[in-house]
C-alpha cells in the first residue's frame, strides 16, 4: 500500500488544480504496507502486532476494502465485520436513529436488515432517551458504543478488530467482550490488532508483527508475543 505525500503544502483545491496542471506537484513516495503476505484458514484468530506507525491499521483497512491495495491483491470469503473507527462514518449533525441506517449503509447491510436488529442496537448501546438526539451531543464512549452494537449486530466469517476492546466503561467493555466471544466461538476468522500481548494471546492462535510496514515474525501466538516483547524492551 503506497501513499503519495506531497512536499509542498497547498492550501485549496484551486491550488492543487493549477499545480497539477502546471505539472509542479512533487511527491514522496511512502510505502505503509511492503511485501505482506500471509494466509489464514477459516476459524483461525490472527494478532496483529506493531509499534505506532507501522502500517497495523493500513493492513486492515486494506483487507476490509476500505483501501485498495497499490499492488498485489487480498482475497476474503464471506461477509467482512470491520470493527476500525468506531463511529467514524458518524454524521454529527444527525440523530442516533438516522445514524444506525447510515452507519449501517456504509457497512453494506440492508435498511431491512438494519429495521430488524434495530430494536436489538439501541437497547446493547445502552443509548436510551439520546438515541434521538444530534451525535455532536454524545460523548465518544457512547459514538463508540452505537458504532460497536451496529458492527456487531450482523454475523460475519470475518470479523477485523482494531483497538475495539477497549471501548466503553469497564461494565460496557465486559459485555462486549462476551458479545465478541460469542461470535468467536461460531468460527469467526479473526484479525485483531492490539498492544497488549496478552489479549493477543488469550484470543488469537496465530500473530504477526509489522515494523515499518513489512512482516518480521508470522507464527504461533504465544512465539510470536514473546518477540514482541523483547523487541518493546528494545526499544
Amino acid at each position: 500500500m503506497r501513499f503519495n505525500i506531497n512536499k509542498e503544502g497547498v492550501d485549496n483545491a484551486k491550488e492543487y488544480f493549477i499545480r497539477l496542471v502546471k505539472h509542479e506537484l512533487h511527491y514522496t513516495e511512502f510505502w505503509a504496507l511492503k511485501d505482506v503476505s500471509f494466509k489464514l484458514k477459516k476459524g483461525d484468530r490472527m494478532g496483529v502486532l506493531g509499534f505506532n506507525g507501522a502500517g497495523k491499521s493500513t493492513l486492515l483497512k486494506t483487507i476490509a476494502g476500505v483501501l485498495k491495495p497499490t499492488q498485489g491483491r487480498v482475497h476474503t470469503e464471506g461477509i467482512i465485520a470491520p470493527m476500525l473507527e468506531l463511529g467514524a462514518g458518524f454524521d454529527s449533525n444527525y440523530s442516533g436513529r438516522e445514524n444506525i441506517f447510515l452507519y449501517a449503509a456504509t457497512m453494506g447491510f440492508s435498511r431491512k436488515f438494519i429495521q430488524e436488529k434495530y430494536d436489538e442496537i439501541v437497547e446493547f448501546s445502552e443509548i436510551g432517551d439520546f438515541i434521538d438526539a444530534p451525535i455532536k451531543s454524545y460523548s465518544s464512549g457512547m459514538r463508540s458504543r452505537l458504532g460497536f452494537s451496529i458492527a456487531t449486530s450482523v454475523k460475519p466469517e470475518v470479523l477485523i478488530l482494531d483497538e475495539v476492546l477497549s471501548v466503553g466503561d469497564a461494565a460496557f467493555k465486559e459485555k462486549s467482550e462476551r458479545r465478541l466471544e460469542s461470535m468467536m466461538s461460531d468460527g469467526v476468522t479473526v484479525l485483531y490488532v492490539s498492544h497488549s500481548t496478552g489479549n493477543v494471546e488469550r484470543i488469537c492462535n496465530k500473530a504477526i508483527i509489522l515494523t515499518q510496514g513489512q512482516l518480521v515474525a508470522n507464527g504461533d501466538a504465544s512465539d510470536v508475543c514473546a518477540l514482541y516483547r523483547c523487541m518493546v524492551n528494545e526499544k
